[in-house]
């Protein structure tokens, strides 16, 4: 189709319903009457721009040198210097929800991500449930001609269906509309040794982190070279590439030189880098003139009252950090050089979000080696004097690493508060560049319109010259409820036209309305064991005034209280409209499948395992945590002995296995890489058919403790070992449960993963658990750190 031709397509209804052509219908193919219309590929209208969507993750409003962050981005500001910045643009406080939200152009809550997957509900607003009548933008552009592809983070598939039986309803390259994914599913994942998925098939990193690997890098790659590919098999047809890699979220990964680059420039803490970010900000006009730094609240430790002894480990936590996201961002660089190479940067909308939320404050305040110890609530076990003894360490595939909450907060400058903090703009404002030389005549403009991630699909499909379809796959489909920005684009003085909108995340809510914003905290993130939540009622709302407060400096709602219950009100129709009651800040409900009301894979007290299945999270595989329980395996083993894996869940950052090394059955503890517990059997398994059992007796008397262990071959004893302590929690957010082998990486160092194929056979491995369960013991707070854990 020319640009001079109509769009002859009804477009409305999807897919696009076919209407053969009327017309003579010769009996011989060879008369001269017989004459058809030549068949012509599915194209969007002419004019159609490709699209490409970077989401970063977990980077403040305050990190990115573009607007005035200490972490350099030249990515950021070469397309900030050919586009326009967006110093208003938000997201909704959360990796999952904003993500849900971006790619259908509907509140969270309207496509069911109130929080993240792990704590869904059966409640609409929060069942991890993307209705069938909010069918997402890759849908829409795929069934109107575009080519469609993902690479990266995916953390929309509901728990119970991220198995490798699926069903991919919500898996990005069946029901989510991208023909192509390669990445991962879930909240982070170990950019080092990362559990990746081709499509919906597990498959494995193609380099170890020996040989240079890591993560950013291979999806820039498999990026770069699918775009190529695209345009050189289909150059006339546009392409979607929504590209989010699962930096710079936890844990901070990066090779040692690009941490280095910042050597020393975090000495001096956090307290005076948000005066400096401040300054910078200024400078570079990202903020307004009469913007104000917002104070630090109590709940942040100042600079000057951490530990001497431990600034040398903050300081580095934030080097690390600093180095992660630079190196992110030259890769998101290589991605759009690769679309200039190949010509057609000129008609290519772009959209570098930085962040998908506010800076994770998730890390405690003296940040952490392996995340894990604070999700199973072991901190305390990552002393000073432990940290000091990793500091050249961190960020290295040997760490599993967070920076600490100090460093979120200066990242968030000049806002307050963190991500998880929907109410105010330290967890919900992200700086974000659009770049779009055939559709923006501006070279390095500022936008200052209220926008939300919800008006990035109506925007696309305004661009793309595609009207928002009315029926997807014979379902009818309610309204997209975001803004199109393309107004903006030329005329930076353009009224807003997005100038209502709410916030909520575990009970974090605010309101905007045409410049006012009304707000209450009802969660500290960082603050999960201990403290007292308020009741909603109780909550303490504040009121600011957006057209000369920026940053939400100035309380005003002691002055002002009839506008602050007028927004108060419209809060709370506006919760109802957008299925975000009821406000849900329950913690061990919402954890446990039964209590919280969504579906579980898990059942019973027993579980039946076979060769060959893999990649199986910990929601898929029955707990063994804090209980007794007997790993059971029925194997073969040949005349010249056996070696290898029989069942492994976790890795190197906390798990178990029972192995064979040299012929002898093996059960080994890893107590988040710190502890290692081994039980050896006293001799090889025979040659043969045998049943190898592992039982573990749990010591009881409350969580995370240790027992007695016993091997037996067939029923005889072969070996007795002891479990100084366990993980009562979280073993991984990333590693899974294998039988046969290990994916990702190894719980003990006795094997590597390209070892651990078991060499004998298989029959089956069953796990039963005992009846000392004290699961129900586990303090409601620290239930919620395991849903945090993935986040």
């Amino acid at each position: 189709m020319t640009s001079e031709e109509p769009d002859r397509h009804a477009r409305t209804m999807l897919p696009i319903p076919d209407r053969p052509a009327p017309g003579l219908t010769t009996y011989d193919a060879k008369d001269p009457e017989t004459r058809y219309p030549p068949i012509e590929p599915l194209r969007p209208p002419a004019g159609a721009p490709n699209v490409l969507i970077v989401l970063l993750d977990d980077v403040g409003f305050g990190a990115s040198s573009a607007f005035g962050g200490p972490c350099r981005t030249p990515t950021a500001e070469r397309l900030a210097s050919g586009g326009l910045k967006f110093n208003r643009f938000h997201t909704t406080a959360l990796c999952a929800p904003s993500r849900a939200a971006l790619l259908s152009g509907r509140n969270h809550h309207s496509v069911g991500m109130g929080s993240i997957t792990e704590t869904a509900t059966s409640a609409p607003g929060n069942s991890s449930l993307r209705p069938n009548t909010k069918a997402p933008l890759a849908m829409t552009l795929k069934l109107n001609g575009y080519s469609t592809a993902q690479f990266g983070k995916c953390h929309e598939v509901p728990v119970w269906q991220s198995s490798p039986m699926g069903p991919f309803d919500a898996w990005p390259s069946a029901g989510g509309g991208f023909e192509t994914f390669y990445g991962f599913i879930g909240g982070e994942n170990n950019q080092w040794d990362p559990a990746l998925y081709d499509g919906t098939t597990p498959v494995e990193p193609p380099a170890t982190p020996e040989e240079g690997y890591h993560l950013t890098e291979d999806l820039a790659d498999r990026a770069c070279n699918w775009i190529r590919q695209q345009k050189a098999l289909m150059p006339d047809k546009p392409f979607f590439v929504y590209f989010a890699p699962g930096a710079t979220h936890a844990p901070h990964h990066v090779p040692k030189e690009w941490a280095d680059r910042y050597r020393g420039q975090f000495d001096e803490g956090w307290d005076v880098q948000r005066v400096r970010t401040f300054a910078r900000q200024k400078e570079l006009g990202v903020i307004p003139p009469d913007a104000r730094l917002t104070e630090r609240h109590a709940e942040i430790t100042a600079w000057d009252d951490m530990p001497e002894e431990l600034k040398p480990v903050l300081a580095r936590e934030m080097e690390v950090y600093a180095g992660f996201l630079e190196h992110t961002d030259h890769h998101v660089g290589r991605v759009i050089d690769a679309i200039e190479e190949l010509g057609v940067l000129e008609n290519t909308l772009i959209y570098y979000i930085v962040g998908d939320n506010g800076a994770s404050s998730e890390g405690t305040m003296n940040g952490a080696f392996n995340e894990m110890a604070n999700f199973n609530g072991m901190a305390a076990l990552e002393t000073p004097e432990f940290l000091l003894g990793k500091v050249d360490e961190f960020g290295s595939p040997s760490s599993y690493n967070h920076y600490s909450v100090g460093w979120a907060w200066a990242m968030d400058t000049p806002f307050q508060w963190t991500k998880q903090v929907a109410s105010h703009w330290g967890g919900t404002r992200n700086g974000t560049i659009v770049h779009w030389p055939a559709g923006i005549a501006e070279r390095g403009g500022l936008r200052s319109q209220f926008t939300h991630v919800i008006d990035v699909a109506p925007t696309v499909l305004e661009a793309a010259g595609l009207p928002e379809p009315v029926m997807v796959n014979g379902v009818q489909q309610s309204p997209i409820e975001g803004t199109s920005m393309l107004y903006a684009f030329g005329d930076a003085s353009a009224e807003e036209r997005h100038d209502l909108q709410y916030f909520e995340m575990f009970g974090n809510r605010g309101i905007y309305h045409r410049g006012w914003s009304a707000v209450t905290k009802h969660r500290t993130p960082w603050v999960m064991v201990g403290g007292n939540m308020p009741a909603f009622d109780d909550d303490l709302w504040e009121l600011y005034d957006g057209s000369d407060d920026y940053s939400q400096a100035d309380n005003l709602a002691g002055k002002m209280p009839e506008t602050l219950s007028r927004l108060q009100r419209l809060w709370l129709i506006e919760a109802v409209k957008y299925n975000v009651l009821p406000l849900d800040d329950r913690t061990a409900e919402r954890i446990d499948p039964g209590m919280a009301g969504r579906p579980t894979l898990v059942r019973g007290r027993s579980q039946v395992f076979y060769p060959g299945m893999g990649r199986l999270s910990e929601n898929s595989v029955v707990s063994i945590k804090n209980k007794s329980f007997t790993v059971t395996a029925d194997v073969e083993v040949p005349a010249g002995g056996a070696t290898g894996v029989i069942i492994a869940q976790g890795g190197r950052f906390g798990g178990w296995c029972v192995h064979v090394r040299d012929g002898r059955a093996r059960f080994v503890y890893n107590v988040l890489g710190i502890q290692e517990f081994v039980t050896e059997s006293d001799r090889p398994i025979p040659p043969g058919r045998h049943e190898v059992r592992v039982h573990f007796a749990y010591d009881g008397g409350g969580l995370a403790k240790g027992g007695d262990v016993t091997i037996s071959y067939d029923g005889a004893t072969a070996g007795t070992g002891r479990v100084g302590a366990t993980q009562p929690m979280i073993f991984s957010a990333d590693e899974t449960t294998d039988i046969g082998y290990e994916s990702g990486t190894t719980v003990t160092a006795a094997y590597t993963a390209a070892e651990s194929r078991f060499t004998g056979k298989i029959h089956q491995v069953r796990i039963d658990l005992g009846d000392d369960d004290h699961e129900h013991a586990v303090d409601p707070e620290e239930r919620l750190r395991v849903a945090m854990a993935r986040q």
